[in-house]
């Protein structure tokens, strides 16, 4: 499928061409992009924080996997209050909607999906085996994998690539994260596919010290 002139401008990152486009062609903010994914999504994946907002401005809804992505607290709760047994659905990437706090950083949104009982042990659905945890890892967002962790994420979890929650975490040099995972166990031995440990990453990174603490 061949990019739309909405998903180029959202990428191009141009809020006031977004504008103008939308003005004369306001339908193509609903149309799916070659993503696969909607533009509101999409201006979310790329970080247009202000296209997101132009979006949720003129849509007269969005989705729960939307708003959670966005950070829009009360649509997530008033979807959630309405079908309560879709918490655990998956968007059309294949993400839950916990996924994508976890991912964005929407931390109000993320615990009040696990409050709400989403499943912080459910992984993606789209061949690559990502958990919350390794989202909330990978976008450095320590408060949010404090929360999984305190809620029974398990910590040695592996994605498609072999990559566990350490590995991020070593990877990004966030010594926070790192002490969260090591306090419940997390293995310094595991390997991800090539046989890098967690301090081989680290130590990529010109993070010394913190590949000497992972040192097996």
């Amino acid at each position: 499928m061949q990019a739309t002139p909405l998903e180029e401008l959202i990428i191009e990152g141009s809020e006031e061409k977004v504008k103008d486009y939308l003005l004369n062609n306001l339908s193509s903010a609903k149309e799916k992009t070659s993503h696969g994914v909607s533009p509101l999504m999409l201006s979310c994946y790329f970080h247009r924080q202000s296209i997101t907002d132009i979006l949720i401005e003129i849509l007269d809804d969005i989705s729960l996997f939307e708003a959670s992505a966005a950070g829009k607290f009360d649509v997530v709760a008033h979807e959630v209050f309405k079908f309560p047994e879709k918490i655990n659905d998956y968007s059309e990437d294949g993400f839950t909607a916990l996924g994508l706090a976890a991912y964005f950083g929407r931390e109000e949104v993320a615990r009040y999906l696990v409050l709400k009982g989403a499943d912080v042990n459910l992984p993606s659905d789209n061949g690559f085996r990502v958990f919350p945890l390794h989202s909330a890892v990978a976008g450095n967002h320590t408060a949010i994998a404090r929360m999984l962790i305190e809620n029974k994420a398990m910590v040695n979890v592996a994605q498609k690539s072999g990559v566990t929650p350490l590995h991020s975490a070593a990877q990004n040099g966030n010594i926070d994260i790192i002490i969260l995972l090591l306090e419940k166990g997390a293995a310094v031995e595991a390997r991800m596919e090539g046989g890098k440990l967690a301090a081989d990453l680290a130590k990529e990174k010109g993070f010394e010290e913190i590949a000497e603490i992972l040192s097996v």
